[in-house]
């Protein structure tokens, strides 16, 4: 898995990514939690995610957003952030342009960002949001949700209530044919502290469902 640097727009930024060995496979990109509590590319969610599609035949990239590890640039609310993401699917979409498909997985902060980029990038066909912050960041841009995806929360997450964004995943309209999916993890709290594997085992069945079992390069 190399490391590899792109060119952000606030600088170099600083990523892991695994070419996919077929030739237009799949590309997906991973987003980390908050930068300023601690959120990297290295997040055990983020990197789990990774080596799922990585598994799955896809070509992968994770990354560190501005002013995190050895990207360039500092924390910008969001919106720089975004700017990030963008430039990261660029990169990997420059890297491999004959992609059948393309996917987003965002964690917490992550997951807010990536929804942002689902909206502005009409080849993103699925997404994974782990423990999205809808009750502290709006997420009513999702009008209508143009992809079908999962929502992930834990029962016990004090950050994000599952209660809470249950009901505004409720209320966001899809377009005929999109299904918003949501699971809820019980025990876990914002971190899946201790319930990772079960974490990963619902986002395996989801993505079994969605693009199917065979893991072509499963080791």
């Amino acid at each position: 898995m190399p490391e590899v640097i792109f060119n952000g727009p606030a600088g170099r930024l600083e990523g892991r990514y695994q070419p996919a060995k077929k030739k237009g496979a799949p590309i997906a990109i991973i987003l980390h939690p908050h930068p300023q509590f601690g959120g990297t590319m290295n997040n055990q969610i983020v990197y789990n995610l990774f080596y799922t599609y990585v598994n799955r035949g896809f070509a992968v990239l994770r990354f560190n957003f501005r002013g995190v590890g050895r990207s360039q640039g500092t924390f910008d609310h969001g919106h720089g952030e975004l700017s990030d993401a963008a430039a990261a699917l660029d990169w990997v979409q420059a890297l491999n342009p004959d992609a059948r498909s393309c996917w987003i997985a965002g964690v917490s902060f992550g997951a807010w960002i990536g929804m942002q980029l689902l909206m502005r990038r009409p080849e993103i066909e699925g997404f994974l949001s782990i423990a999205a912050m809808a009750n502290r960041y709006d997420f009513s841009f999702l009008a209508p949700c143009p992809s079908s995806g999962l929502f992930v929360h834990g029962s016990e997450d004090r950050v994000a209530p599952a209660k809470e964004v249950i009901s505004i995943i409720e209320k966001v309209k899809t377009q005929k044919g999109i299904v918003l999916e949501h699971a809820v993890i019980e025990g876990a709290n914002h971190f899946f502290d201790g319930k990772i594997d079960e974490l990963m085992r619902t986002v395996d069945a989801y993505l079994d469902k969605r693009i199917g079992t065979p893991r072509e390069n499963a080791a």
